[in-house]
């Protein structure tokens, strides 16, 4: 059983069962929704996720649409009727154990910012640094 939840804690979801694939999705609209680099999504059968509380849902395109937590704004669930028919993602990075779950691939790469090519290069702090 994998467990996760919103930053406010508002919304708690459990996924019973393996999940299907695990990526790392670098695509515009998850970048602009997430005001991250990229996005990691877990997909599961969407009857295997099970929802405490109550999402709001925004439809960021024509059939995709975007479940948060509206108290802390924090992005969980992803579905689409037309392409992920009976799926859904789930923003991996809110489960309570993300480590547990290794990333399979990168998707969406076409949209990805150039300079998340050579982020491994930057220099690592175990905090926030001091400032100079």
């Amino acid at each position: 059983m994998l467990e996760g939840s919103c930053h406010c804690g508002a919304i708690r979801y459990e996924i019973a069962g393996d999940p299907i694939n695990h990526m790392l999705c670098h695509c515009s609209d998850c970048r602009r929704a997430s005001g991250a680099p990229v996005v990691g999504w877990l997909m599961v059968d969407d009857k295997a996720l099970t929802i405490e509380g109550e999402p709001s849902i925004y439809a960021s395109s024509e059939s995709g649409r975007r479940h948060f937590c509206v108290q802390c704004g924090t992005g969980l669930f992803y579905s689409n009727a037309e392409m992920l028919l009976g799926l859904v993602d789930v923003q991996s990075a809110t489960l309570d154990e993300p480590e547990n779950i290794l990333p399979e691939a990168h998707i969406q790469v076409a949209d990805r910012i150039a300079w998340m090519n050579d982020v491994q290069k930057l220099p690592e702090h175990q905090r926030y640094p001091e400032p100079e």
